[in-house]
């Protein structure tokens, strides 16, 4: 499996890599290189089930594993269903555990929602792995005799996170994290022949202490590298939106909202998004920056963004609605070709108003809170400001009725060119 989109004869991979930003940490740039660019090589990434879906601050590791394939590389997908039991130590406090069964529940979704973004047949098809198959397997004694014996308590407690838990408490569940997570790299490395494992730079730790674990065991060389962490330039988590955290899970975050996530990306943040997360080339992309320097209202950069993923984790015709609806509810599309779904998730994002019964156009404005008072929505109304579906409003005490519903319940309500909100019926 091939990708026309990487560079062929100026950038190896490993150079396109670091062009994009996406190498912080490496055992070795040159062991690194030699395994990349010199042909084939297994690499792991791992998911730990701490929630029924996994959300856009997975998203750097699920393209990455993407990337790695098309490239020509074997992924091996582990979902943690022994890891994810334990949890990695937060540096604010302990973490609450999950009952085994919600786990185990959460793992299959996992593993249903990472099934599309590689492929799992030719030379280097993907596999979906669990580190209970193996841990689960273990006694105590045997955890304590194979796997403890080679971990030095001192390099332990030089880790960053469990440093700052000293003081506070950290139980001895989390502080055994990192033995786990470094005998699933020994496990794959003896079960699968991986040689490769990557995560975020929060999991250098964890990494390096797997890489260390092997050497110890007499097995290896294996390698390792991590990617930087994302965040937005204004100093808000990344992931997160003013409703909350984006999920992958098209029940929990809507393809539309997904969508919208990228398109509002801040000017500052855009292109480097763009890097990480994009399939194009360095040539596309290069241009694609350069047009969007130029035209910057035009937000070239940051519809090319949500377009493209978008279409990766929901599909070309959730895309499309998504783009439709982004027009429409601007009044630069139908409303009437969107599906109800889209339309209520749009409606949703915007501040969707449930009601009994239909007020008129005024009242609407009013209780959609487009305007304070009806005295200000009189006013709108009056000097043509106001909108109902896309269709300008221009007597005071106009109504509506249930012929202008849309899909028998919605009304698109917009107060000038970019303020809306949108009104279900209930019943």
């Amino acid at each position: 499996m091939t990708d026309s989109n990487l560079p062929q004869g100026r950038d190896s991979l490993t150079e396109d890599l670091l062009w994009r930003g996406l190498i912080q940490d490496s055992t070795g740039l040159d062991e690194l290189r030699e395994l990349l660019d010199g042909g084939s090589t297994t690499f792991y990434v791992g998911f730990d089930p701490t929630a029924p879906s996994l959300h856009i601050g997975n998203l750097m590791q699920v393209v990455m594993a993407r990337r790695l394939q098309q490239a020509g590389h074997r992924p091996l997908l582990l979902v943690g269903g022994a890891t994810g039991q334990i949890g990695d130590p937060k540096e604010s406090a302990e973490r609450t555990l999950n009952p085994p069964e919600v786990i185990a529940g959460w793992v299959e979704r996992i593993r249903e929602q990472l099934s599309p973004f590689v492929t799992y047949s030719g030379e280097n098809a993907a596999q979906l792995v669990n580190n209970l198959d193996w841990t689960g397997e273990m006694s105590v004694v045997e955890f304590l005799r194979d796997v403890g014996k080679h971990f030095p308590v001192n390099k332990m407690l030089a880790r960053e996170v469990v440093k700052a838990r000293l003081e506070t408490g950290i139980s001895y569940t989390e502080f055994s994290y990192q033995l786990l997570q470094a005998n699933d790299y020994f496990e794959l490395h003896r079960r699968h022949g991986c040689r490769l494992q990557y995560g975020g730079s929060d999991q250098w730790g964890n990494i390096t202490a797997g890489v260390d674990y092997i050497r110890r065991r007499g097995a290896g060389p294996v390698e390792a590298f991590t990617t930087p962490l994302v965040t937005k330039a204004d100093g808000t988590k990344f992931g997160k939106s003013e409703t909350g955290t984006i999920w992958l899970d098209p029940q929990m975050t809507s393809p539309y909202a997904f969508y919208q996530f990228w398109v509002n990306a801040d000017d500052r943040d855009v292109s480097r998004y763009l890097r990480y997360f994009s399939f194009r080339s360095r040539e596309e992309l290069e241009e694609l920056e350069k047009a969007t320097a130029e035209r910057p209202q035009a937000r070239l950069a940051q519809r090319a963004l949500a377009e493209e993923l978008t279409t990766l984790v929901h599909g070309e015709r959730e895309t499309a609605q998504a783009v439709a609806a982004s027009q429409a509810l601007f009044g630069r599309g139908s409303l009437d070709e969107l599906a109800p779904e889209t339309l209520r998730a749009a409606l949703t994002e915007a501040g969707l108003v449930h009601l009994d019964e239909l007020p008129d156009v005024a009242g609407l404005l009013k209780e959609s809170g487009l305007v304070p008072s009806m005295k200000e929505a009189r006013r709108v109304i009056a000097e043509g400001g106001a909108y109902v579906n896309n269709t300008r409003i221009s007597e005071v005490d106009a109504k509506v009725s249930a012929d202008d519903l849309l899909h028998g319940r919605y009304l698109v309500l917009r107060r000038g060119k970019r303020s809306f909100a949108g009104v279900e019926l209930r019943g």
